[in-house]
């Protein structure tokens, strides 16, 4: 009974811990180029030089983490599905 409630305790820190990262950091360092905005090439001398914009973060070196996206994907659904349409100013009587 310990090892779940163990278990259970350490997933419920390690899940609190990212929530609060992604909303504390919602952007990190790309991944292929490490935060640098481009890959760094060599020349002939072994002297490192900028390369190309990276494709992956378009040259930014930042990218949105997982959590925050599925944070605003939810977010956003959530707007869209609970907005009222908007009444009428006033009302029309027709004397008939």
């Amino acid at each position: 009974m310990t090892v779940i409630l163990v278990a259970s305790a350490c997933l419920l820190v390690v899940t609190l811990g990212y929530a609060s990262l992604c909303a504390g950091s919602p952007f990190g360092d790309c991944r292929k180029c490490r935060g640098m905005g481009r890959a760094l090439k060599t020349d002939r001398k072994g002297r490192p030089k900028p390369g190309k914009p990276c494709r992956r973060c378009k040259g930014h070196g930042k990218r949105i983490r997982v959590g925050r996206h599925l944070y605003n994907v939810w977010l956003r659904l959530y707007r869209d599905g609970t907005d009222t349409p908007t009444k009428p100013a006033f009302k029309t009587v027709s004397k008939g």
